[in-house]
């Protein structure tokens, strides 16, 4: 009886906690992603008083090369593969720079700074799964992609990473994608790019040709940055480099082509990326053109070791977009938050050009600044009169503080809704916590694990890294959940049971296997075939890259020297498909066992399979 009375409270507070909870993720999310407005159509441009029509562009064809991960040193420090690009800045051809890729260090949210010129934020990359979202997709916002395609002066083609058709669809008119998901592939997913080029060099019907190379990434994932196969990788796409160079210096139709070797983001010690550490954010710009010499002011490679990854002048991946913008010639793009690398203002004699060129950027920037804040508003501090000083220092400075403004507005988070979705929280797990009080009997055994993840779980919280790869401590928490169930159960004989755990396991193990983060974790569940498979792991690793094993890791491999690669991987194979094999056997040839559950109440038989 009384479990009678007190069933419906229980179903009460059970219901009132998981109704709250998604009202406390809304009301948190809404804070802590703030919506950014975004100025529709094309830029155009108009006629400024006493300037006239823009300067001549020096370019009009580029080249965007992308390669993924392409941290700053592996472009500037002596040893790396890039050689033949170091040549071309001491040449005076290239202009480094190390451009500044803000958290998310994922590829989708850098290729929209690169190419809007705004700054995203998490946001965007949750709301790059929504299609219907109008500020998530490129199809309808300005980019030098657009302008160079509006200036109708050529074709666009594209050879890479398929985000790039996923993000600008009808925009190329030739294109080849390469898919990022078999994070294994170190050689087809980049030759597959190259075979396309020679033949792109000898036409002469495009004005934007965009690369992007993913077997830097990938090797990095793998093996880390210091992995054997790295080098070789940074010398092929040096390689790459030098046959547009070439191209470009002595094709008639290529003369006034410039190249951007650039990377999307940087990456870590790990090999990995999405956060924010100087590696991850810090990631190689080179502008290469013959046309650069007479200002490139005597720089010099190899660069001196900086432990911060700072190489050269450092400039925001969104100062990209204005600055393409005056080389090759169209609008800045209406959103977006770049400023003008004033490196490249030399390439205009004309003093007023050089004016002209910042008034049009910074006019630009105003209308965002206007249209975010409102003229009047008290935070919009940068005045139209501010906006449009004579002076070119004064036009610089102005940009500089218009681009801190704006940028920070990705992070501008609502405190009270951040404090009341918290609270929100809080009552929702106090209700949860309520319906277990009145409805079991509370002890330290019952509710120990439901504690002991709740505490590990909140540690993760204080690392980004963790917050990134949180699905490993779901990973890891449920197989010894269910390592523990199984222990428990194993002095009796419930054959569906066991059944339900191997099922569980196996599909547990396919999401892992789906699951494409580059995180090098190997998890199995039955000990014979971890203990065989991590042997193989770290054998393998041993011998392919040994700079990884280190401490106990190199330890355990020296036990596993004896057997050959070969042996050990077939020893893995075997353990995984005997493991496959047994729960068909035991659905199909034997009785399931059900029967021992008779007679008990459906509620007690459910508990004491669960607990």
């Amino acid at each position: 009886m009384h479990r009678h009375h007190v069933y419906p409270f229980s179903t009460i507070f059970l219901v009132a906690a998981n109704l709250l909870l998604p009202v406390a993720i809304l009301i948190f999310a809404t804070g802590f992603f703030p919506y950014k407005p975004f100025l529709p159509g094309l830029a155009r441009y108009d006629e400024l008083e006493f300037y006239g029509l823009p300067p001549a562009a020096p370019f009009d064809k580029l080249v965007f090369m992308v390669v993924d991960a392409l941290r700053s040193d592996f472009v500037y420090l002596e040893g790396s593969g890039f050689e033949f690009t170091r040549s071309l800045i001491n040449d005076g051809v290239a202009i480094p720079f190390t451009a500044h890729a803000t958290s998310p260090t994922i590829t989708m949210p850098r290729i929209k700074a690169m190419t809007t010129g705004t700054t995203p934020s998490f946001l965007d990359a949750i709301l790059s799964f929504d299609e219907a979202d109008t500020s998530s997709t490129l199809a309808s916002q300005d980019t030098w992609l657009a302008q160079m395609r509006a200036k109708n002066t050529g074709k666009l083609v594209m050879y890479g990473d398929d985000t790039w058709l996923k993000l600008f669809p009808a925009t190329f008119d030739r294109a080849d994608g390469t898919t990022s998901f078999f994070v294994s592939d170190f050689t087809e997913v980049d030759n597959n790019v190259t075979r396309h080029i020679a033949d792109e060099l000898r036409n002469d019907d495009w004005n934007t040709m965009v690369l992007h190379y993913l077997g830097l990434d990938h090797i990095g994932h793998k093996t880390g940055p210091r992995g054997p196969n790295m080098i070789p990788k940074q010398h092929e796409m040096d390689a790459i480099v030098r046959q547009i160079y070439e191209a470009m210096d002595s094709h008639e139709h290529l003369r006034s082509t410039l190249l951007v070797l650039c990377g999307d983001h940087g990456m870590n010690d790990a090999g990995n990326h999405g956060a924010s550490s100087p590696g991850e954010t810090s990631a190689a710009l080179v502008f290469v053109s013959p046309r650069l010499t007479a200002i490139s002011g005597g720089i010099k490679a190899p660069a001196t070791f900086a432990e911060d990854f700072q190489y050269y002048s450092t400039v925001e991946q969104s100062d990209l977009a204005p600055t393409l913008a005056a080389l090759l010639g169209f609008p800045v793009p209406k959103n977006s938050l770049g400023s003008f690398v004033v490196d490249f203002l030399p390439l205009w004699p004309d003093s007023r050009d050089k004016l002209q060129i910042l008034i049009r950027n910074a006019r630009q920037i105003l209308a965002i600044v206007t249209a975010t804040l409102g003229s009047s508003s008290p935070h919009n501090n940068l005045s139209e009169q501010n906006c449009l000083h004579p002076g070119s220092p004064a036009k610089e400075l102005w940009l500089s503080k218009a681009q801190r403004l704006m940028s920070g507005m990705a992070s501008n988070y609502d405190m009270d809704k951040l404090i009341y979705g918290g609270i929100t929280a809080a009552v929702s797990l106090s209700t949860a916590g309520a319906a277990i009080f009145v409805s079991t009997k509370l002890t330290i055994r019952n509710f120990g694990p439901f504690s002991v993840i709740t505490v590990l779980y909140g540690i993760m919280m204080f690392a980004s890294s963790y917050v990134e790869e949180e699905q490993h401590f779901w990973y890891w928490s449920t197989t010894a959940w269910l390592f523990y169930l199984v222990v428990k159960r194993a002095q009796k004989s419930i054959r569906g049971f066991y059944v339900m755990v191997l099922l569980t396991i196996g599909m547990m193990r396919l999401m892992r296997g789906w699951n494409q983060t580059g995180q090098k974790f190997a998890g199995s569940v039955v000990a014979g075939v971890a203990t065989s498979a991590v042997a193989f792991k770290l054998t393998f690793t041993k011998n392919d890259a040994p700079e990884l094993v280190i401490g106990f890791a190199r330890v355990f491999a020296n036990v596993f020297d004896g057997p050959s690669l070969v042996t050990q991987a077939r020893a893995v194979f075997l353990g995984i498909g005997l493991a496959a094999i047994y729960p068909l056997y035991v659905l199909l040839f034997r009785p399931t066992g059900s029967s021992k559950l008779q007679g008990k109440h459906p509620r007690d038989a459910r508990t004491s399979i669960l607990c």
